[in-house]
């Protein structure tokens, strides 16, 4: 199999789980040297690095609370040591920022607390993952957004994360304009319905998802490995003519 991205290097943010473990093996898969951090399980970050290295790629895991930005400088020290022992530099040539946390609760629920915490993950700690990312992505870097399809299809039963995704979308294209004279694409992706664990408990609705299933032109749930095939695209040199993109991947929701 070809590998278009060896040699690369890569950071993905919430990479122990769902979309974002899918994202950091499809990575690894296609060549990349992968650096990804995790926040609560540290079980699952070393199952995927095993997973990466079982079958041939190059991993790392790095502990990150990215609710605190604080965290966000020391993430990057760690990142810079691995990186100069594997590859002998600390170039980053992706970096895509997919950590998140679950948004359910309506207006009646919400709390300044839960608002902090939502667009900490979700909004701030991109914005301070680039900004820290700067000196050291590559002339050709790609910096790859997880969005969603709720920034622009809000539903009141996650309005603090629809808003927060919202963030995300405009910062994609603020982002494009100021570093397109380096070279580096700034892309985003807006999974729709996605086989994760959090949306679990609307997956035991079996009503709920005969609905969603009819709204939907392909007919079914998308799957994490769905979301990371277009997160791999838009790393690859194919991609180099993107930038300031968001890309529904909803299977064609509620067309």
């Amino acid at each position: 199999m070809s590998q278009p991205l060896a040699g690369k290097t890569a950071l993905v943010t919430g990479g122990s789980r769902g979309i974002g473990r899918a994202i950091a093996q499809r990575l690894a898969q296609e060549g990349a040297t992968v650096a990804f951090t995790y926040n609560s399980s540290k079980v699952g970050a070393d199952e995927v690095v095993a997973a990466i290295e079982q079958a041939g790629g190059s991993a790392f895991a790095l502990h990150a609370d990215l609710v605190d930005a604080s965290a966000i400088p020391a993430l990057f020290e760690a990142l810079d040591a691995q990186l100069a022992e594997r590859t002998g530099s600390n170039t980053l040539d992706i970096l895509v920022n997919n950590a998140g946390n679950p948004g359910w609760g309506g207006l009646a629920d919400a709390t300044p607390g839960s608002w902090d915490t939502m667009f900490a993950v979700h909004a701030r700690a991109p914005f301070f993952m680039v900004q820290a990312a700067l000196s050291r992505l590559s002339g050709a870097g790609r910096i790859i957004n997880i969005s969603s399809g709720l920034a622009t299809r809000p539903l009141p039963v996650v309005p603090i994360y629809s808003m927060a995704k919202a963030a995300i979308n405009n910062l994609t294209h603020a982002l494009a304009m100021e570093l397109g004279p380096r070279g580096i694409t700034v892309n985003a992706v807006a999974p729709g319905w996605t086989r994760t664990d959090m949306n679990a408990a609307v997956r035991e609705n079996a009503e709920m998802v005969k609905a969603i299933e009819a709204d939907t032109a392909l007919g079914r749930f998308g799957e994490t490995s769905d979301i990371a095939a277009i997160v791999a695209f838009l790393a690859s040199d194919d991609a180099r003519w993107l930038t300031a993109q968001v890309i529904e991947a909803s299977g064609g929701y509620k067309l």
